[in-house]
């Protein structure tokens, strides 16, 4: 009958540190090979290749115009530029997120009307892309050339001509912050359905409306699931403002066109977007793993607490 302890030190000897030899107390020596990778190592050596190549062609090629870059970096249209695309950002975000909890709420409505109608907003305008649903907001007034309050298939009353009301800040804000709608209230509508039912139904047992428990007990529940996604929307949102260019409003990306045109230093002055876009976008990133980090520490506060 074999030592009970021995398959416990057959085990503490197979994994003693790699390329030494152990023994147990029969006499039995292993020697431990590490696992091998080569793949890890051609990858390396693939990924190395690389980034030294594009380091050689960031630094050897002088139609760069590195002095160009930086000529024109905080250049007071470059830094106006900047301005506009967050103004545009924070906007369209406003929009998004407002509406997209709207649409998330009623999504979930016992009311089949209203739940349906928030489906088919969400389904059309995921279909649409955003540069389309500017251009289209841009160019609406070819479609309604006079605002005007009615009956619908009934008498109305003129308002005010379109062109006064839909402008290139009009449409950019709209046209984002409505495709950012559709794809918010999915974000926050798989946030609610994560918080249990049960958390609901206790709030209204304490006397709490519906509005009240969805405010207080599952919506703070319910932002650990929501911020990762919503940060890389807001993220992605600051991206999508260059796509207002087409229709001439002066964010940064228009306002680097209009420069080189001028100049026709157009490699330059596409480095210069670039970089601020990773400015920003780099900040928000901070931002965004502050943010869940607090809410991670604050929910295993709550779990210690329990």
């Amino acid at each position: 009958m074999t030592d009970g302890s021995a398959p416990g030190t057959a085990s503490r000897s197979a994994i003693a540190p790699a390329g030494k030899r152990s023994s147990n107390p029969a006499g039995e020596n292993f020697v431990t090979v590490p696992l091998r990778h080569p793949w890890r190592w051609f990858g390396a050596a693939v990924m190395l290749f690389v980034l030294l190549s594009i380091a050689d062609l960031l630094v050897t090629n002088p139609r760069w115009q590195w002095n160009k870059v930086w000529e024109y970096l905080f250049s007071e249209p470059i830094l106006i530029g900047v301005a506009y695309t967050l103004i545009l950002t924070v906007l369209a975000e406003v929009v998004g997120i407002s509406f997209g909890i709207l649409l998330a709420i009623l999504r979930l409505s016992d009311n089949p009307l209203l739940s349906w109608s928030s489906a088919a907003f969400t389904w059309i305008f995921r279909g649409i892309p955003p540069l389309v649903m500017i251009l289209f907001i841009y160019f609406f007034s070819a479609l309604v050339p006079v605002l005007s309050i009615g009956i619908p298939f009934g008498p109305s009353i003129d308002i005010v001509k379109t062109n006064t009301v839909v402008t290139q800040l009009f449409a950019a804000v709209v046209g984002l912050g409505l495709a950012q709608a559709a794809y918010v209230s999915e974000i926050v509508r798989s946030g609610i359905l994560s918080v249990s039912p049960g958390q609901t139904r206790a709030g209204l047992a304490l006397g709490m409306t519906p509005l009240q428990a969805m405010r207080h007990i599952v919506f703070p529940q319910a932002m650990r699931v929501v911020v990762p996604p919503l940060g890389n929307e807001v993220i992605s949102m600051v991206k999508a403002t260059s796509l207002v260019s087409v229709i001439a409003y002066m964010e940064l990306l228009t306002t680097v066109q209009v420069i080189y045109a001028r100049t026709f230093e157009q490699i330059p002055m596409l480095m210069v977007a670039v970089i601020w876009y990773g400015i920003i976008t780099s900040v928000l990133t901070l931002a965004q793993s502050q943010i869940e980090s607090r809410l991670n520490k604050s929910a295993k506060n709550v779990k210690g607490a329990r």
